[in-house]
């Protein structure tokens, strides 16, 4: 009896633990993928719910990376989380090609602008398309509206989650542009424009023979709708340079998208784009590596834009400025008027590093056919573009900036679109409006399958 009685005492107690152990692991794994899945009901993001410990040690690793310690810290009603951090201590001089940077302290010089002085979003929804009713500058994003700001000497980042991160493919595609988004001017021949590559377009473009310096527009916003969750829509503007057909294209782009995959929701929000080797490990959306350097304390880059124009309604534009700045080289972004939201050192790029040869204007969908036919994810209001003001979403005023800092009305510009069943463009000219096109569509329609 004493033999087993020992016998019970040393194997008994291993087992239990074991036992518990496996009941605790089991209990994490389902905690985590229960936090996984708290997702929109209109999206599928089914796939997304297996999670291994591992994975998501991975993913808060990274995290840790890219969310950096906040001074001050703000909710927004739309359930982002902004971090207002020291300007020194933001993702971009993490870079290795920045580790000697010093943020830019003396502002550029802002090219000079032809155009009447608005404010961060227009109203433009008067009788005529002249008539216009300014909104404050500080309150176009939503994380503004409960009266918080920044402090003086930080920058407000939008805070990366867990779930942020799963929705993406991969981590290493987290906050990244697949390569088949590259930029459609450049494969005008090539065979699979029209083949469906996964992204539809309806773009205007510059040549590629001019010495650009920098682009601007002003962009009607919307929210369009999005058929599946890995799918976007967004309207930019594209500053390029580079090699069109191999891996060196230099791309800088600003504007704003509805991307469920990346947001987790269905707001329009501005967004950022670099790359320095045509989308292949260089660069990402917004501040989700390093690179861009925020100087602006209000704009938080990846928050939503509201108000959003409505179909025979109020219409709302946004006005963004991308150029060179010719003393030191950096490229900066002005949002509205005259509000620089800060800029991509000279240092991420080759090509961009001298000029730019080609800017393109307008939208981009993914057509992922996720039932075998056509996507019905939205370009711009969803409305062709035919349909015109008040329905049909515009770019106007689009300018280019010259060798001597100046802006003039973009010339000769020429228009794409691969598929006008599902999305299409229309250009035209006036005095008003200088250079400028209505584009987009609804997708899916008994022409467009």
């Amino acid at each position: 009896m004493d033999t087993v009685g020992r016998k019970t005492q040393v194997f008994l107690p291993p087992l239990l633990v074991v036992l518990l152990l496996l009941w605790s692991f089991f209990f994490l794994c389902q905690t985590s993928q229960a936090a996984a899945v708290k997702i929109p009901s209109n999206l599928n993001y089914t796939k997304y719910r297996q999670v291994s410990n591992l994975r998501l040690e991975r993913i808060e690793r990274h995290l840790d990376k890219i969310n950096k310690p906040s001074v001050f810290t703000i909710e927004s009603p739309d359930g982002d989380i902004i971090d207002c951090v020291h300007k020194r201590k933001q993702p971009a001089l993490d870079h290795p090609l920045l580790k000697n940077h010093k943020i830019q302290k003396v502002p550029p010089e802002i090219p000079k602008l032809k155009m009447v002085k608005t404010d961060a979003v227009r109203d433009i929804s008067n009788s005529s398309k002249s008539s216009d009713e300014r909104l404050g500058a500080v309150n176009w994003q939503l994380w503004h509206q409960n009266g918080q700001r920044c402090p003086k000497g930080t920058v407000p980042i939008r805070r990366s989650k867990v779930n942020d991160v799963l929705r993406a493919k991969s981590l290493y595609d987290f906050g990244k542009k697949k390569r088949h988004g590259l930029p459609l001017a450049r494969r005008v021949d090539a065979p699979d424009v029209v083949s469906g590559n996964g992204h539809e377009h309806a773009i205007a473009y510059t040549g590629t023979s001019q010495e650009i310096y920098g682009a601007k527009a002003t962009i009607n916003v919307w929210d369009p709708s999005i058929e599946v969750v890995n799918e976007f829509s967004l309207s930019q503007i594209w500053v390029l340079s580079g090699s069109f057909d191999g891996s060196d294209l230099n791309s800088i782009e600003a504007g704003w998208q509805v991307s469920p995959e990346l947001y987790g929701d269905s707001r329009p929000r501005l967004f950022t784009y670099w790359t320095s080797d045509a989308y292949q490990a260089t660069g990402c959306y917004n501040l989700l590596c390093a690179g861009f350097v925020q100087t602006n304390s209000r704009i938080a880059i990846g928050a939503a834009i509201s108000p959003v124009s409505s179909v025979e309604g109020n219409q709302y534009d946004v006005t963004i400025l991308i150029w060179k700045d010719p003393k030191l080289g950096n490229w900066w972004m002005v949002f509205g008027d005259n509000t620089l939201v800060g800029y991509w050192p000279a240092e991420l790029f080759t090509h961009l590093a001298d000029r730019a040869t080609m800017v393109e204007w307008g939208g981009e969908v993914v057509n992922s056919r996720a039932n075998g036919e056509h996507t019905s994810t939205q370009m711009g209001s969803g409305h062709f573009a035919e349909d015109g003001f008040r329905k049909a979403s515009y770019f106007r005023n689009l300018e280019i900036v010259d060798s001597d800092n100046s802006l003039s009305s973009a010339q000769d510009i020429s228009i794409l679109a691969e598929n006008t069943n599902c999305y299409d463009i229309k250009s035209d000219y006036n005095n008003e409006w200088g250079t400028h096109f209505y584009y987009g569509g609804p997708g899916k329609n008994p022409q467009c399958t």
